[in-house]
């Protein structure tokens, strides 16, 4: 296969004009569901279940939608994906009560493969020994929009709640006309299948892959309690900042890009030369401590300091989920490594409909009794114990120490 610049950029482009879109109503997305529900408590809880809603259609829809561009092509998927996204940034925009929310988040959640359809398209463009690096070129052209995308949605937020849905829809159907006139079909009508298996279309089929490896066995609780932790701050960071340190969309939007900046550099510059030097188990030990203490903070911060502190604190947090899945990858034989990828996102993507619900529940619950920290101490006690199990797969596996890493 022979590399294809010129699609490479093209799909580049429109996974950026993508993450910006979706960067952009981070900041503002819990106010306006504070402003319909009319309470904070109530708003906190339907933010839960949007992104429970959000997360259970795209679970359900993502290996359709994946079939659907292996029959079909990857172009038409991939706009009927970013068709479905810009329509939900409508709905949201003048959506007049919760149910309207609601339909937004479940159509997004159907629509919502265009990562899925982003992979399948480099790995069409790309010849094997390049995949790597443009997956890495995907990766990182996603944190450029996590960076852009909430510092653009905080500041247009100042202007109105339901500004930055509006850019969004408006960035989303640009996206959409360039995609129609501009991406190329990277499938060509030759490699495409002929017909779609039932298997294709089932949710649960890469779970069984959980149950076949005895690290994913070992670890599948692991990535459970780490998920659940992670949601914490997904689900109730901008409800605590606005709550408790009285922040605007714009201040929201500036901490956001910096995180992502933080992040960007610890991902593209730190996780390599780290685990050179100090091997797979302390480079995952050293992140999962440093996300301990990112809750810990956060669950105390009481000024802009200290939440800054936290955010330092997650981007290096960001050193043990890389060298996990490096770890991971190196137990399984070449021919299995999708299989056991799958699994993984299939246990994040289940991870991601119940932890929303839970999370919002606990920071409800600590408001309503007066310390409004208790999501991110709960986010702190499940680190703990993910962290004292996955200290105990590690002992059990050779080849997680500095010598063994720098082989």
């Amino acid at each position: 296969m022979r590399s294809r610049p010129a699609a490479l950029i093209f799909i580049l482009l429109t996974a950026l004009i993508d993450i910006i879109g979706i960067g952009l109503i981070i900041p503002v997305l819990p106010g306006l569901v504070k402003e319909l529900a009319g309470s904070e408590v109530a708003g906190a809880r339907t933010i839960g279940l949007l992104t429970a809603a959000y997360a259970v259609m795209q679970f359900v829809f993502a290996p359709i939608l994946g079939a659907l561009s292996d029959r079909f092509g990857r172009r038409p998927v991939l706009l009927f994906a970013l068709l479905g996204m810009g329509l939900d940034y409508l709905v949201l925009a003048f959506a007049p009560n919760l149910a309207w929310l609601f339909v937004g988040r479940v159509l997004a959640g159907i629509t919502g493969a265009s990562l899925t359809v982003a992979n399948a398209y480099i790995a069409d463009v790309s010849p094997p020994e390049q995949r790597a690096k443009n997956f890495g070129l995907l990766g990182a052209t996603f944190g450029v929009g996590f960076i852009l995308g909430p510092a653009l949605g905080g500041l247009l937020g100042e202007y109105g709640l339901r500004v930055p849905f509006l850019v969004a829809a408006a960035l989303t159907g640009l996206n959409v006309l360039y995609g129609l006139f501009v991406l190329p079909e990277s499938l060509p009508a030759s490699a495409r299948g002929k017909e779609m298996k039932r298997s294709d279309l089932n949710p649960l089929l890469p779970l069984r892959a959980l149950g076949e490896y005895p690290i994913l066995r070992s670890l599948a609780v692991t990535f459970v309690l780490l998920g659940l932790a992670g949601q914490v701050i997904f689900s109730t960071w901008v409800l605590y900042t606005e709550k408790v340190l009285s922040w605007s969309p714009g201040q929201n939007g500036l901490a956001l890009a910096f995180f992502g900046l933080l992040t960007a550099a610890v991902q593209g510059g730190l996780i390599g030369p780290f685990i050179a030097r100090f091997g797979d188990r302390r480079t995952i030990m050293t992140g999962l401590v440093a996300s301990i203490l990112e809750f810990l903070l956060l669950s105390m911060a009481r000024s802009g300091v200290l939440l800054y502190a936290s955010l330092v604190m997650g981007a290096l947090g960001g050193l043990a989920g890389p060298a996990i899945q490096g770890l991971i990858s190196r137990q399984v034989s070449e021919t299995e490594q999708g299989r056991v990828q799958g699994a993984i996102t299939s246990l994040n993507s289940l991870v991601a409909v119940v932890g929303p619900i839970v999370a919002t529940a606990v920071y409800a619950a600590g408001v309503s009794g007066g310390f409004p920290g208790a999501a991110f101490l709960m986010g702190a006690v499940l680190s703990v114990a993910g962290t004292l199990l996955i200290l105990s797969v590690l002992r059990g596996i050779p080849g997680t120490g500095r010598a063994e890493a720098q082989v």
